[in-house]
């Protein structure tokens, strides 16, 4: 593989380059050597990666990130549960232990518009400053960030407890957005061929652990607590704040394998490569110069017919400084923008209807019995009830998709997975819309079986597969930046579903607009099949062959 950039301007033949070469001395293609040596490094790479103790490690590393995102992000749902009692519990009527639809949707909101953020400013830098730089730094935000969230409170003049927690829960999710780029790209950067898409899937599958896994916590505080809150409400005020701030424990324990993490040796060969590509093209001329003269003494004292400027056209032609493509030059083509564009509609189709699918858990947990009633029953009870119902709706569909993805993608590649699972949600959400009130009326059961379905083709399907392809699909260089814009895509969906399509759900009456809204949600599956053709197959091949990285350079 070279990168070579011949110019067709120069009539001379190879013959004649060879011979003055040869004869002059002019070492023309060292840097070329030079990048072929590195790039042979990159492809070696992949047959010496070993499943051992330092990848255990990082692999765990990554995988308890995920398990703790998943917790912050999700335990707000049993968050704003209790600050309806703390806060509401002495309101009248319909908005009694009830938190104002407007503040409910900021606190929920409020992590994944920090999250979009993140994605986007962390992973850039990831490309730039480093892999594990930034994830140490990610982390660091989060733990300080999740800490100040539990203190949350009114001032005095001011800002209410809501939007003191909106604005630490921004900044938290700042910091847990940086983990989705630079998780994936770590991942894909250590593992091997036969196994990247296992591992990576993994990792990602430990998000279903983190949602178990804060409904646990609720209960296990609520019960804590349980005889002084049912003395008085308030009482409450404890259990919210712990339920946050025990979400830094995870980060906390692993922060120092997080800060004495190595940036891959892909990454470090490919930074090498780009910038002995990118070397300074003074430097290069005067060294063009100095091989000219030396050309020319030469050539007086062998008496040589070939002219000066003949010797010194050959090696611009051959020692031409090779740069390497920006950003915008390389997403520039359409072929590889295709590409970015494939991995982020498909991303965002994904989110709105998986955080917009959540607004049936209520009605799924009124049909198991866990739903309680929210004025008669005692908080705690009302709460923990809640919480094993979340739990219940978790394991259902959820956490068994995730795994089924992980020990399947390698056999049936991310493409199908992703196209399989579009599909099928397609047709349950098309079930389920056009069908919604007639399913309710006649057969619970058989709305728990669809809307389990939804929940297992979402993980086994788009939710893993929309992780794992963009840490693969694009070039070193650019990998955390892509994977970065590609997840921010799915987080403005989140947005577009919490913030939209929540508030139109009561329309018409209380959960009287879901059905057409699970009529949008099957539309957005099927703009996510069709966009997942611009992506290619990663699957058995090395991240090189994936991307062809010779083509970043010019």
């Amino acid at each position: 593989m070279s990168f070579h950039n011949s110019s067709s301007a120069v009539d001379i033949t190879e013959v004649e380059k060879r011979r003055m070469s040869d004869v002059h001395g002019l070492d023309i293609d060292e840097r070329d050597r030079d990048l072929l040596q590195r790039q042979r490094e990159l492809e070696d790479l992949d047959d010496s990666t070993k499943l051992n103790w330092e990848m255990i490690k990082k692999l765990t590393v990554c995988g308890v990130a995920f398990l703790n995102d998943a917790y912050d992000m999700f335990s707000i749902n049993i968050v704003a549960m209790i600050l309806g009692f703390v806060y509401y519990h002495d309101a009248e009527g319909a908005d009694q232990n009830t938190v104002p639809k407007k503040w409910d949707t900021l606190i929920k909101i409020a992590v994944q518009i920090g999250c979009l953020l993140g994605q986007l400013v962390l992973g850039r830098l990831g490309d730039k400053v480093g892999r594990t730089t930034i994830y140490s730094a990610s982390l660091m935000i989060a733990i300080i960030t999740t800490i100040a969230s539990a203190f949350s409170s009114s001032m005095v003049k001011g800002f209410n407890v809501f939007i003191v927690l909106f604005i630490w829960r921004v900044l938290l999710g700042f910091g847990i957005g940086g983990d989705y780029p630079l998780t994936a790209t770590i991942v894909s950067e250590y593992a091997s061929p036969k196994n990247r898409g296992k591992l990576m899937s993994a990792v990602f599958a430990c998000q279903g652990f983190g949602n178990v896994l804060a409904p646990i916590v609720g209960i296990i505080v609520t019960a804590c607590f349980r005889s002084s809150i049912d003395n008085d409400v308030r009482n409450l005020d404890y259990v919210w704040r712990l339920i946050i701030g025990l979400g830094c424990i995870p980060g906390v324990a692993t922060l120092y394998w997080r800060l004495t993490m190595e940036d891959s040796k892909r990454f470090q060969l490919e930074s090498a490569k780009a910038a002995a590509a990118n070397a300074d093209e003074d430097m290069q001329r005067e060294k063009l110069l100095a091989k000219q003269h030396f050309a020319e003494d030469t050539a007086q004292e062998e008496g040589l017919l070939e002219s000066p400027n003949t010797v010194l056209n050959v090696a611009l032609a051959d020692d031409k400084p090779r740069r390497a493509k920006t950003f915008s030059q390389y997403f520039s083509e359409w072929r590889h923008l295709k590409v970015l564009l494939g991995t982020s509609i498909a991303w965002f189709a994904l989110d709105v209807a998986f955080y917009g699918i959540n607004l049936n858990s209520a009605v799924v947990i009124d049909a198991i019995g866990f739903a309680g009633d929210l004025y008669k029953d005692k908080p705690s009870h009302f709460i923990i009830r809640n919480c094993l119902g979340n739990i219940i709706i978790n394991i259902l569909g959820s956490v068994p998709g995730y795994w089924i993805a992980v020990f399947t993608i390698e056999r049936l590649g991310r493409k199908t997975i992703q196209l399989m699972g579009f599909a099928m949600l397609t047709i349950l959400y098309i079930v389920l819309g056009f069908a919604y009130h007639k399913i309710l009326d006649k057969s619970v059961a058989g709305f728990i079986v669809l809307f389990t379905l939804a929940q297992l083709f979402q993980n086994f399907g788009p939710n893993v597969t929309t992780f794992v392809i963009p840490g693969e699909v694009f070039p070193t260089r650019f990998r955390s930046t892509a994977h970065g814009i590609s997840a921010a895509a799915g987080k403005l969906g989140a947005i577009v579903a919490q913030g939209g399509f929540m508030q139109l759900k009561d329309r018409g009456g209380k959960n009287q607009f879901i059905d057409h809204l699970l009529e949008i949600f099957a539309l957005f599956m099927l703009i996510g099949f069709f966009v997942t053709f611009w992506i290619p197959e990663s699957k058995g091949k090395t991240l090189e062959e994936i991307c062809d990285e010779s083509e970043e350079y010019y």
